[in-house]
């Protein structure tokens, strides 16, 4: 049998190809210290754990669940998202939970995207965009992201070439890879230009609670809803990346669409994660600023870290990751983490992962205990 022609169009994602090298290296004795992917080592909040384990003894735990997720899930999204973005959004139709965000993003492209259609992706940014993308025989059209303009799209310039055929553009605030940020007057430029183009607007949120002391969503704009769905996760926020859940907030119309492919594609969250996810939401301000301190002196270290490599960084960067600039005079992105994981036996992420313009760039995850950053800084 061969394959389908769409799979040529992708390759195997980097982390899956790269983590299996580093596996070998550690069955081989090598001492590993992962820095490459951002996978919380902490565990959820005590209440989570025991609200799940409670949960799984309900008479219908085990059974088929509602594809739109709990009416209380849904509610405890809303009331989330009313304090801690301002933003109103109708539980019964402009919510839509989902086993993560990342199914999220295959979910929106098989709603609005046909054969053809063009579709506006950050460079750098997340890859399974465009995996995604390809996937569903739409066309990447890639925007550049650059330092010198704080990681935000040259608008104005973007506006001047044909966008006739876009249909869809992702962008995320906090921005990752760079853990840059966007104002209230950038995201309703954004807003505005995705007006005047026709263009649905997609901003992937997951990490405003990760030493972001200005949580924003851009739902919170004026006239968002009309042309934009924000996604968000609990992975990074509450500690729940392999739980599996995500959202996604918008117009009912839009929701509504997006329901018709996840109605298809699965037969709804496990009852007991969907239960921890309601305890993680309702968490007060204390979670957070133990987030915040362990991140922070986490941070502090790995600072350290990349000045030992002669890079640069953005102290007021957001996020569970620390983007490095490379020396001027230094070998490229990919040789260097090389150069680092068999001389050092630290596993750190190369930019141009992340695009073209990830060049010069690596990045450090912050999803590494103490120690191990101490000890990463002694092998250096």
């Amino acid at each position: 049998m061969t394959i389908a022609d769409r799979l040529h169009t992708v390759q195997e994602y980097y982390f899956s190809r790269k983590l299996r090298e580093v596996r070998g290296l550690i069955a081989d004795g090598k001492p590993i210290i992962n820095m490459g992917i951002g996978s919380p080592d902490l565990a959820p909040s005590q209440k989570v754990l025991d609200t799940l384990i409670d949960a799984i003894k309900h008479g219908s735990a085990h059974q088929y669940q509602s594809y739109q997720g709990l009416p209380e899930l849904r509610e405890a999204i809303a009331t989330f998202y009313a304090n801690k973005f301002g933003v109103k959004a109708d539980p019964a139709t402009e919510i839509l939970p989902l086993m993560g965000s990342k199914e999220g993003i295959m979910h929106i492209s098989m709603a609005f995207l046909n054969k053809g259609d063009a579709v506006l992706l950050p460079n750098p940014g997340y890859p399974t965009y465009e995996s995604v993308t390809k996937l569903v025989e739409a066309q990447p059209f890639f925007y550049d992201l650059k330092a010198e303009n704080g990681w935000f799209p040259d608008l104005e310039n973007l506006a001047k070439q044909d966008l006739s055929n876009v249909k869809l553009m992702w962008v995320s605030y906090p921005h990752m890879p760079t853990g840059a940020t966007a104002t209230k007057e950038q995201l309703q430029q954004l807003i505005a230009f995705a007006k005047a183009h026709h263009i649905l607007l997609i901003n992937d949120n997951p990490y405003s609670f990760v030493l972001g002391k200005n949580p924003t969503s851009i739902l919170a704009l004026e006239g968002a809803k009309d042309v934009a769905l924000e996604l968000n996760s609990l992975s990074k926020t509450f500690n729940m990346a392999g739980w599996r859940v995500g959202m996604v907030l918008g117009s009912a119309k839009n929701i509504n669409a997006i329901l018709k492919v996840k109605s298809n594609m699965d037969s709804g969250m496990f009852y007991g994660i969907q239960k921890g996810a309601i305890a993680a939401l309702q968490s007060g301000d204390a979670w957070f600023q133990h987030l915040d301190d362990t991140y922070t002196k986490r941070r502090q270290l790995i600072f350290e870290l990349v000045e030992k490599l002669g890079c640069t960084y953005d102290k007021n960067a957001v996020g569970m990751f620390v983007w490095a600039k490379l020396p001027k005079d230094s070998k490229t992105a990919e040789e260097v983490v090389d150069e680092v994981l068999y001389d050092k036996n630290i596993f750190i992420a190369p930019g141009t992962i992340f695009g073209s313009n990830g060049e010069g760039y690596i990045r450090f995850s912050l999803c590494v205990k103490e120690e191990k950053i101490k000890e990463a800084i002694q092998r250096l």
